[in-house]
C-alpha cells in the first residue's frame, strides 16, 4: 500500500448542475462514499443558502466534510486539504472508492495536487483588501504584482487581467508567490490515480435558467428565515462571503427601499458569474472528462455516460 496510490473519482462543474444528484447515484452504484468539495457547504447552519444535499441523498450515500464548522468559525484550503485526505484514506480502507465533488476548483486542485499551503490562514485577514483587487485595471494590479512576486510579473502580459488578478490574490491569499507554489508543485508527486468527470452544458443560457431555478427554490424553501435566523450570529468571513447572505441581510435591514425582486434578481446574478468563473477555473485541466447535459434525453443517459467512464477506470 505504501507506493500504491489511491484510485479516486473527481465529480465537478458550475453551481446548479447537477453535481450531488449525479455523485449519489455514481457512489450508490460503486459502493463509495463522497468527500464533499464545497467551501460553504462545510458549515452547519448554511442549509438552503448552500444547496446542500437533502437529507435524502445524505442518508443514501456517506458524506464527509459536510455539517462540520460552524459558521463563526473560519476555514481555508490547507483545512481542507488536511482533513480530505484524512476522509479519502478512511474510505479506502473500508474498499470503499472515494468520489471527490464539488464546485470549489481551489479545493480539488490543491488535494489532488498534493499542494502544501504554508500560510494559508492570511486569507481571512486580507479578505476585504482582495475583494478590492476587483475593481483594479491590469496596470494597477501589475504595479502591485511587480512589488510582490517579480518572477510573475515578468511571465505575465500586462493585458492578461485575469493572470495577474489571479497571482496578486494568491498573495495576499496565502502569504508567498504564486511563483513559488508553481515552482514546488512541480516536484509533488500525487498520492491519487484520479478519474475526473465534468457534467456543464454546451449552451450557456440552459446553465443560466438552471441557475435561475434553483435560486426561486431556494426562495421557496425558505432562505429569507434561514438568513434572518442567523444574522445576529457574529459570521467568519469566509461564512459570511457566501452568495446571497449579504444581499438578504440588506434586504431585511432595508425593507423600505429593497425589494424581494431585486434581491433575487441580484443573487441570479452573482451565482451566474459564480458559474462562469467556476468554468473558467475548470476548462484549464485537460484530463476532465466532459459531459455536457444538453447532449442527452434525460439524467439516465448523463449516469450511464458517468459509469462507463468509472468502470474503464477502476477495472
Amino acid at each position: 500500500m505504501k507506493n500504491q496510490k489511491i484510485k479516486i473519482v473527481s465529480i465537478v462543474g458550475p453551481t446548479a448542475s447537477g453535481k450531488t444528484k449525479l455523485s449519489t447515484e455514481l457512489a450508490e452504484k460503486f459502493k463509495g462514499e463522497i468527500i464533499s468539495a464545497d467551501s460553504m457547504q462545510i458549515y452547519k447552519e448554511f442549509n438552503i443558502l448552500s444547496a446542500k444535499p437533502s437529507k435524502k441523498e445524505l442518508q443514501k450515500v456517506n458524506h464527509h466534510l459536510v455539517n462540520i464548522v460552524s459558521i463563526k468559525e473560519e476555514f481555508s484550503v490547507a483545512k481542507f486539504i488536511s482533513l480530505a485526505h484524512d476522509c479519502i484514506k478512511k474510505v479506502y480502507l473500508k474498499g470503499k472508492l472515494p468520489f471527490v465533488v464539488g464546485g470549489t476548483g481551489l479545493y480539488i486542485d490543491s488535494l489532488i495536487r498534493d499542494i502544501k499551503f504554508e500560510s494559508a490562514d492570511i486569507v481571512e485577514d486580507h479578505y476585504n483588501l482582495i475583494k478590492t483587487f476587483e475593481s483594479l485595471s491590469g496596470v494597477e494590479l501589475m504595479e502591485i504584482l511587480k512589488k510582490i512576486d517579480p518572477e510573475s510579473s515578468k511571465k505575465i502580459h500586462v493585458n492578461n487581467t485575469k493572470r495577474i488578478l489571479r497571482a496578486v490574490k494568491f498573495f495576499y491569499s496565502f502569504g508567498y508567490p504564486i511563483s513559488t507554489q508553481a515552482e514546488q508543485s512541480k516536484n509533488i508527486v500525487s498520492r491519487y490515480e484520479v478519474c475526473k468527470i465534468g457534467i456543464s452544458f454546451r449552451n450557456r443560457e440552459l446553465m443560466y435558467e438552471k441557475i435561475e431555478n434553483r435560486v426561486e427554490e431556494m426562495f421557496k424553501s425558505g432562505i429569507i428565515k434561514e438568513v434572518e435566523n442567523l444574522r445576529n450570529t457574529k459570521l467568519s468571513k469566509t461564512a459570511k462571503s457566501a452568495i446571497g447572505y449579504n444581499e438578504i441581510v440588506n434586504y431585511l435591514e432595508n425593507p423600505q427601499s429593497v425589494t424581494l425582486e431585486s434581491v433575487m434578481e441580484s443573487i441570479k446574478k452573482s451565482t451566474r458569474h459564480y458559474a462562469k468563473r467556476q468554468l473558467t477555473w475548470f476548462k484549464r485541466d485537460k484530463e476532465i472528462n466532459w459531459i455536457y447535459l444538453d447532449d442527452y434525453k434525460n439524467f439516465s443517459e448523463v449516469t450511464d455516460c458517468s459509469k462507463e467512464i468509472i468502470k474503464n477506470f477502476i477495472w
